[in-house]
């Protein structure tokens, strides 16, 4: 069993910065494909960014591509989102996804992740 608790979430201003983090235990995050999700309100759960299990390859949606960084530390079992010039459309909440199915590729849907997280809200105010 995995367990995974997102933070960093808040009210930002238009142009803002926010970290998000997402601490794992249960299993370490080494060796496992990340991501991270958000929903808007009224709208459907969407991929945001993505880690593969080695860690060495990332993928983004092209909403947020060029504005947010997703990263992890080992060490600390955690998954990071850095999201810098913030807008109005980005208010969702968060949510991270562990995967410890098989494969060694870039997955972007909800349903290639085993775990989540309960989220962590964020507000862009213009």
């Amino acid at each position: 069993q995995v367990q995974l608790v997102e933070s960093g979430g808040g009210v930002v201003q238009a142009g803002g910065s926010l970290r998000l983090s997402c601490a794992a235990s249960g299993r370490t995050i080494s060796s496992l494909a990340m991501a991270w999700f958000r929903q808007p309100p009224g709208k459907e759960r969407e991929f945001v960014a993505t880690i593969n299990r080695g860690g060495g390859a990332t993928y983004y949606s092209e909403s947020v591509k060029g504005r947010m960084t997703i990263s992890r530390d080992i060490a600390k079992n955690t998954l990071f989102l850095q999201m810098n010039s913030l807008k109005p459309e980005d208010t969702a909440m968060y949510y991270c996804a562990i995967r410890v199915s098989s494969g060694d590729g870039i997955y972007t849907t909800v349903s290639s992740y085993d775990y989540w997280g309960r989220g962590t809200q964020v507000t862009v105010s213009s």
